[in-house]
């Protein structure tokens, strides 16, 4: 199976480089591998463009948009700039993050389980951060979830959810669009991803709401916004999140934000939710 990568990338001078480090390093190597510089004030693009020079497979795009960084929508209208750029000769489209470092097997692995079962529609590893010199498993980490810096779609499965939609919880309604569409998500605790920066590192206060309205979004009803909103917030260690997170979706419903799925997604997505919930309390 051909596999593709799309890395966007905004001022990220301090971690790219080990990122393509160990892209170029893997046993199955990608046939192409878009960075898209987000509008970088940095070195970015200057280390890239030498990554480009010496891979053939390597490709730089410069996109121009905000310095801003809003959840969601700033990083997916890079990776859709990217998309734009690659032909449909693949059959793995994957979009990373530039502040990641992958084993040298982590796409030997994930294509092999592609190649295995053919209702595979999402794969990834688990992601670890540096604390005090060690290596430990990132506290958002979640079995059945793949997190948004390191995420393998089948071809098909991604042209059938829609593609990736602009907006934080972009890596919710992927996942939940899948299992929808009765595709398979499958994650692998063996593949440590190195994530060199906390989740989160480089949202500004403009965004402290936007939890809120993604759970609005996402057509959560009241009760499972708030189970989620407490369980976030305790997972990050700063309780007072939740206060914002339901400001973020009471304000959303107030102002009619619009879904990003239709009625009846919706509906498979609270009954998903309701039976997860209960799957962890009984």
């Amino acid at each position: 199976m051909v596999y593709y990568v799309v890395i966007p990338a905004y001022n990220e001078a301090d971690y790219i480089k080990l990122t393509l480090d160990s892209l170029v390093s893997q046993t199955r190597l990608p046939a192409r591998v878009v960075v898209v510089d987000d509008n970088s004030t940095d070195e970015t693009s200057k280390i890239v463009s030498a990554y480009a020079e010496k891979y053939a497979f390597i490709d730089l795009i410069n996109k121009e948009s905000e310095h801003i960084h809003l959840p969601g929508s700033k990083v997916i209208n890079a990776f859709q700039e990217g998309v734009k750029q690659l032909d449909q000769h693949y059959d793995i489209l994957v979009k990373l993050d530039a502040d990641i470092i992958l084993p040298k097997n982590y796409f030997e692995v994930i294509i092999n389980a592609f190649e295995g079962n053919s209702r595979l529609g999402m794969a990834g590893g688990f992601a670890y951060i540096e604390k005090n010199g060690d290596w430990i498993l990132e506290n958002l980490t979640d079995k059945d979830h793949i997190r948004g810096a390191f995420k393998a779609y089948r071809k098909e499965c991604l042209q059938q959810i829609g593609g990736l939609k602009p907006a934080m919880g972009w890596d919710t309604v992927d996942e939940l669009l899948c299992r929808f569409y009765n595709w398979e998500i499958q994650t692998f605790p063996e593949l440590h991803v190195k994530h060199l920066k906390p989740t989160g590192a480089k949202y500004d206060k403009t965004a402290r709401y936007k939890q809120g309205e993604a759970f609005y979004r996402l057509g959560y009803d009241l009760s499972i916004v708030m189970i989620a909103s407490l369980k976030l917030a305790s997972k990050k260690g700063q309780p007072l999140l939740f206060i914002d997170y339901m400001k973020g979706y009471l304000k959303a419903k107030k102002e009619a934000k619009p879904f990003l799925v239709t009625a009846e997604q919706a509906d498979f997505i609270r009954k998903y939710r309701w039976k997860k919930i209960k799957s962890k309390l009984f």
